[in-house]
């Protein structure tokens, strides 16, 4: 392909040389052979018939002698390039882009001034391409021998550079070295048995609400083993449970999980333990255990209730809302049914207990927020 290319141009330019020699030759063709026609004009550029036919010739002529002796400009082309490139690989990299630059700048100052001199009579044409080869040459030769001095003058610029990547990185820096205390001491929380048998704590954990570390005490584990254990089939699969739910916790959730071999032999109690090993490790307990919710709080442990965030995102019920429920059971006082959402909240409905199996409509009248959850209070609507 490269063959083809250079033949290419080497025909095209010897049928321009071969056209414009055979151009200047045609005063000599009209002076031997001096007839109207050869000198009547063609109308473009100024050409005559006998200039046109000398163009024709010439370059007819020359492209049979570019194409005769196109192999052997190419041999040399390609000696010529193989040359070049053997002599800029014993050069060094920083030789050859410092050679580039002085080439460069020296083709551009020669151009500048070339233009300036390219008015003067005769020679004017002549001296841009003086001055391009001389210039050329001295900016490659004094860039490449002066290499080494002219980079010391722009000495300061990566040293500024280093210094603004140095001050960036200090301001970087500065915000983070105050909660490195923060890191030497993780946030723990604590789980108790009652909360890891419930089971919302594993759907917590995915939920990325929680941060920290779950801490796991091994006295919680053996107390959820014991359970597993047991002789009565309820508590062994409220165990079993637990420590599946365990399990899920540690599998798949984005919390990071930790078992610790802490224990207080002198504590009888496991949520007495798990109170002190809050204070021991700063962490927060997580539980629904009333009793160990307040037990914690006189302690000066923070406690997270899985029954206050279930109750703080149940959707409100508003006095005069309907709604369909099933009563199921009769309340503690004479006549009222007890219905239940889906969610679990309990709603005593006044004058109830005649609809025992039945699915009725009720108007709600209030709602009460207890420790225990949420309690709705309805009558059947008219």
């Amino acid at each position: 392909m490269l063959d083809r290319v250079l033949r290419f141009f080497i025909i095209l330019l010897a049928a321009i040389a071969g056209g414009a020699l055979l151009n200047l030759a045609t005063p000599f063709l009209t002076f031997f052979i001096s007839t109207e026609v050869l000198e009547t004009e063609m109308g473009f550029f100024k050409l005559s018939i006998a200039g046109f036919l000398s163009i024709l010739f010439g370059a007819v002529a020359g492209a049979a002698v570019g194409f005769l002796l196109s192999p052997f400009f190419i041999r040399k082309i390609k000696g010529f390039a193989v040359f070049v490139e053997a002599q800029l690989n014993k050069m060094p990299t920083h030789d050859v882009i410092a050679g580039a630059i002085g080439l460069l700048i020296g083709l551009i100052i020669a151009n500048l001034l070339g233009y300036a001199f390219s008015k003067i009579p005769v020679v004017g044409e002549y001296i841009p391409v003086v001055f391009s080869i001389v210039l050329g040459y001295l900016g490659i030769h004094i860039m490449i021998k002066k290499r080494q001095e002219l980079v010391s003058i722009f000495d300061f610029i990566p040293k500024f550079m280093k210094e603004l990547v140095k001050m960036r990185e200090t301001k970087q820096a500065a915000p983070k070295a105050v909660p490195a205390a923060a890191e030497d001491k993780p946030c723990y929380k604590l789980l108790d048995t009652s909360v890891i048998i419930d089971g919302r704590i594993a759907d917590i954990c995915e939920t990325g609400f929680l941060e920290g570390t779950l801490l796991i005490p091994v006295f919680v584990l053996e107390e959820l083993q014991h359970i597993a254990d047991s002789a009565d089939a309820l508590k062994r699969v409220r165990g079993r449970r637990g420590l599946d739910i365990l399990q899920k916790i540690r599998q798949e959730s984005r919390m990071k999980v930790k078992i610790t071999e802490e224990d207080f032999e002198d504590i009888p109690e496991v949520d007495s333990k798990l109170v002190q090993l809050a204070q021991q490790v700063g962490g927060k307990i997580i539980t629904n255990d009333f009793n160990l919710n307040k037990v914690a709080q006189l302690r000066g442990v923070e406690v997270l209730n899985i029954n206050a965030l279930s109750n703080a995102v149940k959707p409100v019920v508003i006095p005069g809302e309907s709604m369909q429920v099933a009563i199921v059971k009769s309340g503690k006082e004479a006549g009222q049914g007890v219905a239940y959402l889906e969610d679990g909240t309990m709603i005593v409905v006044e004058n109830g207990n005649r609809y025992m199996g039945e699915t009725i409509e009720v108007e709600v009248t209030s709602a009460l927020q207890t420790a225990a959850g949420r309690m709705i209070f309805a009558k059947p609507k008219n």
